[in-house]
């Protein structure tokens, strides 16, 4: 592992400038919020800073270094202008400046960008911990920390995820049987409430705050810096491809896999109702399996290889040496395997080579932007369901004779303690301690209904006689009181009230899907750009626009491998 390390701190030029454990990185960058006027600001600043002071947050312990000063420069100017919405009492959004939620942007006046804080500020190998701005994106940040030889040991698979994403909402991906949600690989929290007040939570200053923020869709406060927990990294995730043949067998074979010590990742891709692969991977510096990557645009898609090496079962799964972060970011391309939608709405054929011209177009950040700019499609499913594995196969059941959505993500989950905003069911194993873990079901493509409203009725009432939740990032079709049934309203408002966030929209008016009627007050543009294919043409030219196809190709993640190699050469 040292050579590791060794190999990529030369690469990157930093074995000069180490000190110590700890190192510090990050560009100071532009940092703005909107102003907003008030006649005794001056005061009012005054007051704010006073009461802040009083309070021991991470910021106040950083280093001196641009990165560091631009952090504490943007901190002071965004609770400042919390603080005067608070004094208003008005509430107000935050623009991140990117997002992976399929639910409506935030709009109108009262709105905070925060989009600025995108730094990793500092990597320490002595403690395996990163303080990370909320904006970082998933593959900025796991560049980061492999020049230390670390990684982060859940690591959301879409590489334009950031960092204040996972936490404010619910991310649970391949590892997360073992270690959990994302969250719950946090160890400190930097928030600025919404009176304005710089805070740090943590599993032991305000638990409750710490724990209840996770997943509260930013309904809480805002965060602005986290401490990360990462861990070793290996050069390999040395996968195998188990194939099963329906749904109980699968889950018997997670719940077999998951019990495993020696395997790190597991995840599973039904094909069918009645073929799927349950996928591990095992973290190694040395495999004797071929070497298999899919970030290129001449690789194929994940979902596709693994689909091509199952067709058939035989005595011996077929295995493969993935590069670390090739694994970690292996759906992108293709965002799983919703890409492939594209080209049913545009009626374009679906092969090698149309794939590999269009590549730009189908990474994960460039289909988000032209999804927000199109909007969805009447009969498209965009939703992630989480049930305990005595109800899943019933609602695969449903989903294929609803839906007949294939292929669908299977992901165990390790439960959050309860209460929690994260999906959750109250069973216990024989201990009677440990939650019964879950099973996410990842279900995104064209279905049968062409009413999506229905669909979403429909969808959410199987759900929930079934004992399951779904994910926040989409949006909700329950009443407010049926939401409540499933969440602890009074733990949930309690914290609200504790620690003044009612203020903020609340997590219902954040994740509620639209009135009916909102489309009717469009402009006459605005219908005709909802309109086949013209919506879908919009899309791309936003897309485009955005310039995200920059950032996939200018990521330095793929490279790792290599420069490992040449070092060892």
């Amino acid at each position: 592992m040292s050579s590791v390390i060794r190999a990529v701190a030369d690469t990157a030029g930093l074995r000069s400038s180490m000190t110590g454990s700890r190192y510090r990185t990050g560009a100071l960058r532009q940092f703005s919020t909107r102003t907003i006027p008030l006649r005794n600001a001056s005061a009012l600043r005054v007051q704010s800073r006073r009461k802040i002071m009083d309070v021991r947050y991470i910021s106040q312990s950083l280093a001196p270094s641009p990165a560091n000063d631009a952090h504490k420069k943007a901190i002071e100017q965004i609770s400042g202008d919390v603080r005067r919405f608070y004094e208003r009492k008005e509430k107000f959004r935050i623009n991140h400046g990117s997002t992976n939620s399929t639910r409506n942007n935030a709009k109108g006046k009262n709105i905070i960008n925060i989009g600025g804080l995108s730094h990793v500020l500092e990597v320490n190998t002595a403690t395996q911990t990163a303080l990370v701005e909320p904006n970082v994106p998933m593959d900025r940040l796991v560049e980061e920390t492999l020049k230390y030889g670390l990684v982060p040991p859940v690591v959301m698979e879409f590489p334009g995820i950031t960092v204040g994403g996972g936490y404010a909402g619910t991310s649970g991906e391949s590892s997360s049987f073992r270690h959990g949600f994302f969250n719950r690989t946090i160890k400190r929290v930097e928030m600025i409430l919404a009176d304005g007040q710089v805070i740090t939570c943590s599993e032991t200053e305000r638990p409750d705050l710490f724990h209840g923020a996770a997943g509260a869709v930013g309904s809480m406060g805002v965060t602005t810096l986290v401490e990360l927990q990462l861990q070793p990294a290996r050069r390999y995730v040395e996968t195998t491809y188990h194939p099963v043949s329906g749904m109980p067998d699968a889950i018997k074979k997670i719940q077999e896999l998951t019990e495993d010590s020696s395997i790190d990742y597991v995840d599973g891709i039904m094909f069918s109702k009645d073929r799927g692969a349950i996928i591990t991977g095992h973290l190694t510096d040395s495999s004797d399996a071929p070497v298999q990557r899919f970030s290129h645009a001449w690789d194929p898609w994940f979902y596709m290889h693994v689909d091509s090496h199952t067709q058939s079962r035989s005595s011996t799964p077929p295995r493969f040496a993935i590069p670390l972060a090739e694994y970690l970011f292996r759906y992108d391309r293709g965002g799983f395997w919703v890409g492939a939608s594209a080209f049913k709405y545009f009626s374009t054929p679906f092969n090698k080579f149309t794939r590999w011209f269009l590549d730009d177009f189908l990474h994960t950040r460039m289909m988000y932007t032209a999804l927000h700019a199109a909007g969805m499609p009447p009969n498209y499913i965009v939703q992630d369901l989480a049930l305990p594995y005595s109800t899943a196969t019933q609602f695969v059941d449903y989903t294929d004779s609803y839906f007949g959505i294939y292929p669908l993500w299977l992901c165990p989950l390790k439960q959050s303690p309860i209460p929690t905003m994260h999906p959750h069911k109250e069973e216990y194993e024989a201990d009677g301690k440990t939650l019964k873990p879950l099973l996410n079901i990842g279900l995104w493509g064209y279905g049968k209904q062409h009413d999506l409203v229905k669909a979403n009725v429909s969808l959410e009432r199987k759900l929930k006689q079934l004992g399951g939740m779904k994910w926040l990032y989409a949006q909700t079709y329950y009443s407010e009181d049926e939401f409540w049934e499933m969440y602890d309203r009074k733990w949930y408002d309690g914290l609200r009230d504790k620690y003044g966030a009612t203020s903020l929209p609340s997590v219902y008016e954040k994740v509620k899907a639209a009135p009916k009627g909102e489309e009717e007050g469009l402009s006459l543009m605005r219908k005709t750009l909802k309109i086949w294919p013209i919506s879908g043409f919009y899309g791309i030219w936003k897309a485009i626009q955005s310039k995200s196809y920059l950032a996939a190709r200018a990521s330095t993640w793929k490279d790792f491998d290599r420069m490992v190699k040449e070092k060892e050469a």
